[in-house]
């Protein structure tokens, strides 16, 4: 069974940093892209990073510059740091499984930023 866990969320005041963590199980982490998406109140979902097996990377435009995405195969991990952070980054995190196979999404980690 696929296990998507997420940590490291928290309230940060703006210019802050924070590092997402997402605990991966169920599945052959090292041959999967990963992502993280988030969603903020009354809006929809959004991509906002991604990372491929061999670890090239892509980001949103908004968040360009400031996070960064990294996966430890050997943890089963993917991270997310994220400096210089913003209020309009308040959101809800979710770590997901993309390709190969159908998506998977974790229960999601809160995000605060304090202006």
């Amino acid at each position: 069974q696929v296990q998507l866990v997420e940590s490291g969320g928290g309230l940060v005041q703006a210019g802050g940093s924070l590092r997402l963590s997402c605990a991966a199980s169920g599945f052959i982490f090292s041959v999967n892209v990963m992502g993280w998406y988030r969603q903020a109140p009354g809006k929809q979902r959004e991509f906002v990073a991604r990372i491929s097996n061999g670890g090239i990377t892509n980001y949103a435009d908004s968040v360009k510059g400031r996070f960064t995405i990294s996966r430890d195969n050997a943890k089963n991990t993917v991270y997310l740091q994220m400096n210089s952070l913003k209020p309009e980054d308040t959101a809800v995190y979710y770590c997901a499984k993309l390709l190969p196979g159908p998506s998977s999404w974790g229960q999601g980690t809160q995000v605060t930023v304090s202006s």
